[in-house]
């Protein structure tokens, strides 16, 4: 089955890329390359393995990796829309015709005014409001501008435009104005972060990451897998998914998750989003072969 990327990460390395390489590869996504033999390198294997490329914003190194396009700010968010205008023109110049480009949406991130900062990773406060902070008039007029400008740009430059849903917000949760723009600006797809349902489900037990799934896998493209074990703490993080690991350790219910996701397998592409240096080829193996039987047990 032809259905699963792999990544690079600050920039290409071949080692890495051989220990990741399966038959039947679909392609790599790849985020912060820091040099230009990095995107050659990229090119070169892409087009001698036949693969297809994703991009996760951004392709070049940069200080901050997300755009920060739903700013309250006007002038953040001219600047984040001048630099996504500035990375499609680079990304024409290096001729990579990419197939998606990946955004994390919404940006900034809008969590609870009770949100557990010390399980989620952010940079700077620039990077999350709280929902006290950003009313639901203000999301709905700048995901509008967001989904309408992406979609004239998809058209412009050819590719997908995916929004990764970053920490799910009340907003998300209780209304339904984001399958509206999903069905409106139907150019834009999704990319679902399991490992991030998963530490959200336990950081906020009110949180239902199998109905946010269901909500949405008609609307996704690309699914990143990894694990984690979340108690107190995040531990193991971006962790291969593997059979050993349970759920009453506070690892993700991998299970629960394929029961919904192999419903529309065909239509997804599977992006293994883990530290695959963290285990051995042997684990690495037996992630790939786990993964591929619990998509074809029905």
């Amino acid at each position: 089955m032809n259905n699963f990327i792999i990544g690079q990460y600050g920039h290409f390395d071949i080692e890495k890329f051989n220990k990741d390489y399966m038959s039947n590869l679909y392609g790599i996504e790849v985020c912060f390359l820091k040099t230009e033999d990095d995107i050659k390198t990229l090119k070169n294997i892409t087009q001698e393995k036949k693969l297809n490329i994703g991009i996760h914003y951004p392709l070049r190194h940069k200080k901050t990796r997300d755009p920060l396009f739903l700013d309250l700010n006007d002038n953040n968010k001219l600047v984040a829309y001048k630099s996504i205008e500035d990375e499609f023109t680079y990304i024409q110049q290096c001729k990579i015709n990419p197939e998606y480009i990946l955004f994390h949406y919404p940006k900034p991130v809008i969590i609870s005014n009770n949100f557990d900062l010390s399980r989620w990773k952010f940079y700077s406060k620039a990077e999350y409001n709280f929902e006290s902070e950003y009313s639901f008039k203000n999301l709905l007029f700048n995901s509008e501008l967001l989904f309408k400008w992406l979609s004239e740009k998809a058209t412009k430059h050819n590719f997908i435009p995916v929004l990764e849903l970053d920490a799910i917000n009340k907003y998300i949760r209780d209304e339904y104005f984001l399958e509206k723009l999903l069905d409106k600006y139907s150019k834009i797809k999704l990319c679902i972060d399991i490992g991030r349902l998963h530490i959200q489900d336990i950081i906020e037990p009110e949180f239902k990451p199998l109905n946010i799934l269901k909500r949405f896998l008609k609307y996704t493209k690309i699914v990143h897998l990894w694990n984690s074990k979340v108690n107190h703490h995040v531990e193991y993080s971006h962790w291969p998914i593997l059979p050993s690991q349970s759920a009453s350790d506070g690892w993700m219910n991998i299970y629960s998750y394929f029961d919904i996701l192999k419903t529309e397998q065909d239509k997804l592409k599977f992006m293994f989003e883990h530290r695959s240096d963290l285990v051995s080829t042997k684990e690495l193996n037996l992630c790939y072969k786990f993964i591929s039987n619990l998509l074809k047990n029905n």
